[in-house]
């Protein structure tokens, strides 16, 4: 029987990591994307899409599957994901490895204003702008749906579910971006802050040295911590070599 790697997916490095286990004779892997995305990205093997039904719901699919090694490459902020995947493979003896990419750092120049939460953003945003850039995905705008105050040009891949603040543009969008072109959209919306999360990665960080160049503070959504006990590669090198198939 081939080795049966189960990817929970939807971020670039889960979409490189299935196209290696792939290529790799005696390996079966299978990509497991939530749903959120209506048109993800093409994957090497086996795709699912939809919810496992909780930590229990995917045990029993580990069991029935016959999955040797499960892989968490989900979001960074799919804590909800994370920690079902983290009881379930316990529960179910399959080893499992945490894949992500490391987080981002402030430099010289930065205005960053560090935040545990989308709720904790929304407070400190009426002392810093008035003309709001927000690039924290499509869900949660609720947070910041009482801030009539203020005008939010909201970036997102997928619309966005309300609520949302009276005073929005819906700006639909797909990284990677480049440092030319966040400039150009954060003069041409005069914004003067800008609300993210700590994806990390460089498809999307282009929007941070924008900022940085023009003297526009950064609000950033701190990532929530890993599970008791859990620790994370941060790359699909380290995931190989987790899984023992590093090397050529």
């Amino acid at each position: 029987m081939p080795l049966h790697v189960l990817v929970l997916g939807g971020t670039t490095e889960a979409r490189l990591l299935a196209a290696e286990l792939a290529a790799r004779p005696g390996v079966r892997v299978t990509t497991s994307l939530a749903g959120r995305v209506t048109r993800p990205g093409p994957l090497e093997g086996e795709v699912r899409v939809g919810g496992f039904g909780g930590a229990e719901g995917l045990v029993g699919w580990l069991r029935e599957r016959r999955v040797d090694a499960l892989v968490d490459a989900t979001h960074p902020f799919a804590a909800s994901i994370t920690a079902n995947a983290a009881r379930a493979a316990a529960a179910a003896g399959v080893p499992a490895v945490v894949l992500r990419r490391p987080g981002w750092r402030p430099g010289p120049g930065d205005r960053w204003h560090p935040v545990p939460s989308l709720a904790a953003a929304a407070e400190v945003l009426p002392a810093l702008g008035r003309r709001v850039l927000l690039t924290t995905g499509r869900l949660g705008l609720a947070a910041f749906a009482h801030l009539a105050d203020l005008h939010f040009v909201v970036r997102s891949v997928e619309p966005p579910d309300p609520p949302m603040p009276p005073d929005v543009h819906v700006l639909p969008a797909r990284g990677p971006f480049t440092v030319a072109g966040e400039s150009a959209l954060l003069r041409g919306h005069r914004i003067d802050v800008l609300v993210t999360k700590d994806s990390g990665g460089e498809a999307t960080a282009a929007k941070l040295t924008a900022a940085r160049a023009l003297g526009v503070p950064v609000v950033i959504v701190r990532r929530p911590p890993l599970p008791d006990g859990v620790t994370a590669v941060p790359d699909v090198a380290g995931a190989l070599e987790r899984l023992g198939l590093g090397g050529p």
